[in-house]
């Protein structure tokens, strides 16, 4: 029985001295990472084709860009684009003022009409408050008698860089004004909240 070597040069007898597998790399089979030539004289790749060694040692997974260089990225410590804008700005509290009030005289000389302008300067509404009058007692020498007190609730809710006017009748008790004597509304404290 005659035995063929399956790696053996053509025609070699394995039981021939000196006989026996080579170390010479298969010539189909190119080397790991290295290139080899086939039969046919094609030169081939270690790494699947298409490309040299030095395409196999940019790392796997990294796709091949022409001209065999790998491509460049940002690596992961770039930094995140930090988002536009900032916190909202929490709007400011109310803030009231008013002007002096303007008076208008009526049938009765204890009661008057008294018009009072409200302006909110502030970014919340003014929600609710009281508005008292200080109505003075006039004598017919121009004396100022007394001065009598009344409070109102004042007109809200008054909107954010709101203005308003808002109008009373504004009486004393008639016993307080006798014949020849007036009231004046001289004085005007809000309160809000």
């Amino acid at each position: 029985m005659t035995l063929v070597p399956l790696d053996g040069p053509p025609g070699a007898d394995i039981n021939s001295p000196g006989a026996g597998p080579t170390s010479q790399p298969r010539p189909d089979r190119p080397t790991p990472g290295g290139s080899g030539t086939a039969d046919d004289g094609r030169t081939g790749s270690g790494v699947g084709g298409g490309g040299s060694a030095a395409d196999g040692a940019a790392g796997a997974g990294a796709p091949a860009t022409p001209g065999g260089t790998a491509p460049t990225g940002t690596g992961a410590g770039s930094p995140v684009p930090a988002p536009s804008g900032g916190p909202a700005t929490p709007p400011t509290p109310a803030a009231l003022t008013w002007d002096d009030p303007a008076r208008k005289s009526t049938d009765k000389r204890w009661c008057e009409k008294v018009t009072v302008t409200f302006r909110n300067t502030g970014g919340t509404a003014v929600r609710s408050g009281t508005v008292t009058f200080g109505t003075h007692v006039i004598g017919a020498l121009g004396i100022d008698w007394a001065t009598v007190e009344s409070a109102v609730d004042l007109p809200a809710p008054l909107g954010p860089k709101a203005e308003e006017d808002h109008t009373w009748t504004v009486c004393v008790d008639a016993w307080r004004v006798p014949l020849g004597m007036h009231i004046e509304t001289q004085d005007v404290a809000v309160t809000w909240k």
